[in-house]
């Protein structure tokens, strides 16, 4: 049976092309928008991962409540040995040390004044240790401008559109002014070896990248760190993992009233992501529903007006002795083929489209000059496994109810009207 209605359905062009048209343009859409909507997901939880959050961070309580304004004076102490517990009671993870500070860059001319200078937000972070991975975690090598990487105490990175408005060139001397972890104030100088550019406008106004022994040196937070980030070491976000954890090592603390007790927060539990992705989970699952009700209702006007057509076919068939019922149940096996054939066109379209996506991306860097989230200026698409098979959702279901929905009316015309309808 399958291969007579198959035979139909590509013969007869004017009962199947419509409908598959119709299939195709909407699992099209609905992979392309899967798949874009899953890679800005991905990417902002990657982004904010990798600059700011980690999949977990462990820091002070009292730093964890003023987080916004990175009070280092309420940094964690002793952070070697807290690193050491974490790794042995968390070996799945890998653990990592940094220091978020801020303060004014200032360049001098030939004669020592002041010739230029802007507030920094800076980063310190292991940047020397042969078998640190921080670097490639920020993915500074790709991100370099000009210049090069540091390679020795007191040099340091400024983001490319910085090192353009202080006006100063690779080689040249900055000095840091700053405050120290109990107030004081303190300045280092460095040499600027290279120039970055993320593509996220929040770093890239006023950023500075350093060594973390540079930073501690200069803050005089020795064996002390603003915060110790957790990744998992697969590279991905698991977020019910990370929150079991989470609670896990803050149970331990409950009974500890001091302010300096560590604390963990999962990445969902900073930044608001945690809303932000249950809000992408419900637009995908709105996303899938709208295209199905839509289709439907298209795909059921589709079905009616085909349905009137073949009335004559269908009086031919009940004159063979065929049954209501055995018509009915053909129409359903059309929609399920002509479902099967518009999703996997439109899937392979999709999928097309959303490889290019995914290799180029869209720049939105004009809309987000101004903008202070975490969040890339490129969108991609990803592709994921969930994608060869979402089309099919709407594309089979929607075709299936718009047939059993038209179908209806060869249950509502009597046999007599049918074969009336024949002879006509």
């Amino acid at each position: 049976m399958i291969k007579f209605l198959l035979n139909g359905i590509l013969r007869d062009k004017s009962r199947s092309l419509l409908p598959i048209i119709v299939v195709t343009i909407g699992v099209f859409l609905t992979v392309l928008l899967t798949n874009w909507m899953g890679g800005i997901k991905s990417d902002m939880i990657k982004l904010n991962a990798n600059f700011t959050t980690g999949h977990l961070k462990v820091m002070t309580r009292a730093y964890a409540e003023n987080i916004e304004q990175k009070p280092n004076d309420l940094a964690i102490l002793d952070v070697a040995e807290l690193m050491q517990d974490l790794s042995t009671t968390h070996p799945t993870i890998e653990w990592v040390s940094r220091i978020q500070f801020g303060g004014l860059l200032d360049v001098g001319d030939e004669n020592g004044e002041t010739k230029a200078q802007g507030p920094a937000s800076g980063m310190a972070i292991d940047l020397l240790s042969k078998n640190s991975k921080e670097a490639e975690r920020l993915n500074i090598k790709k991100s370099l401008v000009k210049g090069r990487l540091p390679r020795a105490a007191g040099e340091a990175l400024l983001s490319n559109e910085f090192l353009e408005k202080l006006a100063i060139k690779i080689g040249d001397q900055i000095t840091f002014f700053g405050s120290t972890m109990d107030g004081s104030m303190t300045f280092k100088n460095f040499e600027v070896v290279g120039t970055l550019s993320f593509g996220v406008a929040a770093l890239d106004r006023g950023a500075i990248i350093v060594d973390l022994a540079d930073a501690q040196m200069a803050l005089a937070m020795e064996d002390a760190a603003s915060e110790v980030l957790g990744y998992f070491k697969d590279g991905g976000y698991e977020e019910d993992q990370a929150d079991k954890l989470a609670a896990a090592y803050n149970a331990k603390y409950a009974e500890d009233k001091d302010e300096f007790a560590p604390t963990m927060q999962s990445l969902a539990d900073q930044n608001d992501l945690r809303a932000l992705l249950l809000q992408f989970k419900a637009t995908a699952t709105i996303m899938i529903f709208i295209f199905v009700f839509a289709m439907s209702i298209v795909l059921w006007n589709t079905g009616l007006l085909g349905g009137l057509r073949r009335y004559g076919e269908f009086g031919v068939r009940l004159a063979l002795g065929e049954s209501k019922p055995h018509i009915y149940k053909t129409l359903i096996y059309e929609g399920v083929l002509v479902g099967v054939i518009g999703s996997l066109v439109g899937t392979f379209l999709g999928l097309g489209l959303s490889y290019y996506l995914q290799e180029n991306g869209l720049d939105f860097s004009w809309a987000m000059k101004k903008s202070s989230m975490m969040i890339p200026s490129v969108y991609r698409a990803e592709i994921s496994p969930f994608s060869l098979i979402v089309g099919f959702i709407p594309g089979v279901f929607s075709i299936v109810l718009g047939n059993a929905l038209s179908g209806l009316g060869i249950y509502k015309r009597d046999t007599a009207q049918l074969f009336k309808e024949l002879e006509v």
